[in-house]
């Protein structure tokens, strides 16, 4: 039995994939006839339901991907194959903080509060207030708005929250902000950018080679999958090509120069000699061969 307010994922005879919320006497219309969600919760995960015409269903709990694929969108969202990424490149984690910029419809946002966990937490970033609102209510939708704090501002002026574990920014031109970040995020932390033209990442990259910044990275993710037939294994017709570049850089403060301390017994004996001593020229010198091999001395037999 699956308690009233979680999403499942419903997929047809037919392979067609729906992804509800489950609400008490709620129904789903579909083109095979009517699915009660109480036939649904009843069913349970990788349970069967049917409609009222007999058709079965397939009732599954939806993953990270799902959820990201099902978001409402008025906006163009991060794929999977990049948001994987970020997330490993950014070290997100349980208990993690990262301050985010372009919410957008909320597809990395949803991924990012995934993965911080109930001890982390999402500050994120939205100018247009039609764009904010759609993103609450996607992160309402999965459960996930508890886990983000969202502002509805632009971030020409900066950021208002301090000390976050990573960064990224998926606006247009990210290298007019560049300034504000040393103060939103703490030392060493990795920052991450999205953008769709090289034009615009070389100018980001005149603005962090100039910026306290190190270990700046240029990529884009392209993925091309196949056909899964044992006998006739080849590559599908299409493939997910260049969707953005990703761009990373660690914000790194200036390090102070490193002084090597003296030893303590430099410190306290000025005479202390070298480490290793020179030779002592009070000492005799040893015996030279000659030019015969002898050592020099006259043969007493002569």
């Amino acid at each position: 039995m699956i308690p009233s307010g979680q999403i499942v994922v419903l997929i047809s005879p037919q392979g067609k994939r729906y992804m509800h919320k489950l609400t008490p006497g709620g129904e789903v219309h579909t083109q095979e006839g009517k699915l009660s969600l109480d036939d649904v919760a009843e069913a349970g995960y990788g349970g069967c339901a049917r409609t009222h015409l007999g058709k079965p269903y397939l009732v599954l709990k939806p993953t990270v991907y799902d959820l990201i694929k099902g978001v409402k969108r008025q906006t163009q969202i991060m794929y999977p194959k990049e948001i994987g990424y970020v997330l490993l490149k950014l070290g997100i984690g349980p208990g993690s903080t990262v301050i985010e910029s372009g919410t957008g419809s909320a597809g990395l946002t949803l991924a990012l509060a995934w993965f911080v966990g109930d001890t982390g937490k999402v500050y994120t970033y939205e100018r247009r207030e039609d764009f904010f609102k759609l993103a609450m209510k996607n992160l309402d939708r999965v459960g996930l708005l508890h886990r983000v704090e969202q502002v509805n501002q632009d971030i020409e002026q900066g950021f208002k929250h301090t000390g976050a574990d990573a960064l990224f920014l998926d606006v247009r031109e990210p290298w007019l902000y560049l300034e504000h970040i040393p103060r939103a995020v703490t030392p060493g932390a990795m920052c991450g950018f999205l953008l769709p033209t090289t034009n615009q990442v070389s100018e980001l990259l005149r603005g962090l080679d100039a910026g306290p910044f190190a270990e700046i990275e240029v990529l884009e993710i392209l993925v091309r999958r196949y056909k899964p037939v044992a006998d006739r294994l080849r590559p599908d017709d299409r493939m997910v090509a260049h969707t953005g570049f990703l761009i990373f850089a660690r914000y790194m403060e200036k390090p102070e120069p490193l002084l090597l301390p003296e030893t303590d017994a430099e410190a306290e004996d000025p005479a202390a000699g070298p480490l290793m001593p020179e030779p002592d020229e009070s000492e005799e010198e040893p015996p030279q061969l000659g030019d015969e091999g002898s050592c020099g001395c006259e043969d007493p037999a002569e």
